[in-house]
């Protein structure tokens, strides 16, 4: 055959996205500042520059965490890998490990458990409902050679969060490690690894950090490097052996594989921009466009999933309205407004919607075009909602919740 005979028959171009408000699960809207930061030129993974760039980082990564762990990094790969970069490192074949479920995540939790040679005890809650401490604590009495208790902190399925230091203090009580699931936590709700006690922790660059996704923030305690360190058998993966990785992102800067630099400029630039907004400004700010999306949601008598002592105020989780077509207002409202929102996932697919306000897209103006966006679509399905109020509602909730700088 020819070289000619393998050129694409349709006619290749540029590619240029469009420009959508992303108010799904995400990922979150990249801030401007993060795409110039990748965009500026390439260094070799081991240059000295970048390296001085790596330490400032990890100092970055430690703030958002909130924790003094020497081994604190972004892995090279979406949350999926910080999560699997906790259990294939902890778990040897045979150890018992407790997973908490109340979600999709849960769920892969257990999946990494069993294809590391782990043996699962799950404690299942209720979809939309945060973990039960009490039925963490039967089951650690049922089971005292449980060597790791696994749970999400904030389980993106559903917009619930757990009790993260009540699961942690039960975990140490019976001698045991902690992993904790922060993908849609870190930067837009309170975390505090040392505070909690926390032994593994990861999360994802594309959520409340608004970095585009592709790389996953983990942090380890000493308990863990030195467990990691005496293993009886080999960390199953060569990638990612925190052994190997020690040596990268450690004092030696040895070569363990090519990192991603550009995108490790991005990660540096968003949490930079996290440093310079404070963790607790970054928290509040959150908490009070939830609110006024909130506001609006109840003027369209849309409900939410979760009680209100335990909603996510960067995903929020609402019931789809009776009568209404969940998939076309989703269509609708990627097609006329470029806004794309989530939409259920297992249990609660085709029942609910997931609205994201993380990071760059938690932002007043979003909130609005949101409700009125909103508004517009179901009130041209046919469902009754008085147009104007949800805006309305939400400038009356941020004129009582004003930001104190």
């Amino acid at each position: 055959m020819a070289i000619q005979d393998f050129r694409p028959e349709k006619k290749i171009s540029i590619f240029y996205p469009p420009q959508r408000v992303l108010m799904g699960p995400g990922p979150s809207d990249t801030h401007s500042r993060v795409l110039s930061a990748m965009a500026r030129p390439t260094l070799g993974h081991l240059d000295p520059v970048f390296t001085d760039m790596m330490e400032e980082l990890k100092s970055l990564m430690r703030y958002a965490f909130q924790t003094a762990n020497l081994l604190t990094f972004p892995v090279s790969g979406p949350g999926s890998v910080g999560m699997e970069m906790c259990f294939v490192n902890m778990i040897e074949p045979g150890d018992k490990v407790i997973v908490c479920r109340n979600g999709v995540f849960g769920g892969r939790m257990i999946e990494n458990v069993e294809r590391h040679g782990g043996v699962a005890v799950v404690v299942d809650d209720k979809w939309g409902e945060p973990v039960d401490p009490q039925k963490v604590e039967d089951a650690l009495k049922k089971n005292p050679d449980t060597k790791i208790v696994a749970f999400v902190h904030a389980e993106t399925s559903t917009g619930v969060q757990s009790d993260a230091k009540t699961l942690s203090e039960l975990a140490k009580r019976y001698n045991c490690l902690t992993i904790m699931d922060t993908v849609t936590s870190l930067g837009g709700t309170p975390i505090y690894i040392d505070g909690w006690g926390i032994d593994a922790v990861y999360s994802g660059s594309q959520k409340c950090l608004s970095c585009p996704p592709g790389l996953s923030p983990v942090s380890f305690s000493e308990r863990v490097v030195n467990l990691v360190k005496n293993r009886k058998h080999k960390v199953q993966s060569w990638f990612m052996d925190i052994n190997l990785l020690l040596g990268y992102w450690g004092s030696s800067r040895t070569y363990h594989h090519t990192a991603p630099t550009n995108a490790l400029y991005g990660l540096h630039e968003a949490l930079l921009m996290l440093y310079e907004e404070g963790l607790e400004h970054s928290w509040a700010r959150h908490l009070r466009n939830h609110k006024a999306l909130k506001a609006g949601f109840q003027t369209m008598g849309i409900e939410y999933v979760v009680a209100e002592p335990y909603r996510l105020p960067q995903l929020n989780a609402v019931h789809v309205p009776v009568g209404v077509d969940e998939k076309e207002v989703r269509r609708r409202l990627l097609a006329d407004f470029s806004l794309e929102i989530g939409a259920g996932l297992g249990d609660f697919s085709g029942k609910i919607w997931r609205f994201g306000l993380m990071g760059n897209s938690s932002r007043v103006e979003n909130v609005i075009f949101c409700l009125n966006a909103l508004e517009i679509v179901l009130s041209d399905m046919g469902m009754k909602v008085e147009r104007g109020a949800a805006e309305v509602a939400a400038h009356q909730t941020y004129a009582a919740n004003p930001m104190i700088l």
